[in-house]
């Protein structure tokens, strides 16, 4: 069975194509990238496909069996680039798409869901057995912060109390390689969250104890953080979003408890203490 890997030098992409390796023979294994040449340590076939470019795809997705399609990182083009690798699966005869959307996009209030809800539409449409992962926030999305927060000595948020269910991007690579490699996954879609559920507060707290610093949680309004994050350098447009999905937070977005990713991982997912002090030592 060849099973192959879309975005696979991307963060989540290269964890997923190095634990497939752990599962699977890397000669069944094949990454489809944007730059081939930033694919050569990866040990397995390398295809060029670029979402964006339809005539790419048709080479690339030729004799695979099962395709994880990760979601594009360029938002606002993703539903319409995300079409693309379906309708060229269905012309190439790939027999299974597992995908990664977003937690309860069906519901989410986040602006990043109507993509999602899109391609999940598309996927069901297109007659092609699917699963669909709907994964929640990368640990890595906030402590990718703690160095800021170090300096600054607080970490801000517009978060508030909200609880986040989110868990390191390595448990959602091995729930998408259980997927890939499993059984009696077609046609389900997963809610995939962290066990324990944190708020920022909870965070900063950890931050606090590791590093014997007292770093407090400062919650903002939604404008104020967006422009702290734009002063630091970040995109107006991004950094407006990212404020946007924190106060989404503060309402219950990033929050689930029915330890679908647990179930698939088979084992409780990466505590916040974890990438919390993998953070600390970059």
């Amino acid at each position: 069975m060849t099973i192959a890997v879309t975005g696979a030098t991307g963060q989540l992409g290269r964890l997923v194509v190095e634990t497939l390796k752990r599962k699977a023979p890397a000669s069944d294994i094949v990454a489809l990238v944007r730059s081939p040449e930033r694919a050569g340590d990866l040990g397995v076939t390398v295809r060029a496909a670029e979402y964006a470019k339809p005539e790419t795809l048709d080479a690339a997705l030729a004799e695979v069996d099962t395709l994880l399609l990760i979601s594009s990182s360029e938002v606002g083009h993703r539903a319409a680039q995300h079409k693309n690798v379906v309708d060229a699966a269905k012309k190439a005869g790939v027999k299974r798409i597992v995908y990664t959307s977003l937690l309860h996009a069906d519901v989410s209030p986040l602006n990043l869901a109507e993509e999602h809800r899109q391609t999940e539409a598309d996927l069901k449409a297109s007659g092609i057995p699917y699963t669909i992962l709907r994964n929640g926030w990368y640990s890595e999305n906030y402590t990718a912060s703690i160095g800021g927060a170090l300096a600054g000595g607080a970490f801000i948020g517009s978060a508030g109390d909200g609880k986040i269910s989110a868990a390191p991007r390595a448990d959602y690579a091995e729930a998408a390689v259980a997927v890939l490699t499993g059984e009696g996954h077609d046609g389900k879609t997963y809610e995939l969250a962290g066990d324990t559920a944190w708020t920022l507060s909870d965070l900063a707290a950890e931050i606090s104890r590791q590093t014997g610093k007292d770093i407090p949680y400062k919650n903002l309004p939604e404008a104020d953080y967006a422009k702290a994050l734009a002063s630091h350098g970040v995109p107006e447009g991004f950094a407006a979003s990212i404020a946007s999905w924190d106060v989404g937070a503060s309402r219950g977005a990033l929050f689930d408890d029915g330890k679908h990713l647990s179930s698939l991982i088979g084992r409780p997912t990466t505590p916040l203490s974890v990438p919390v002090a993998a953070a600390l030592k970059t």
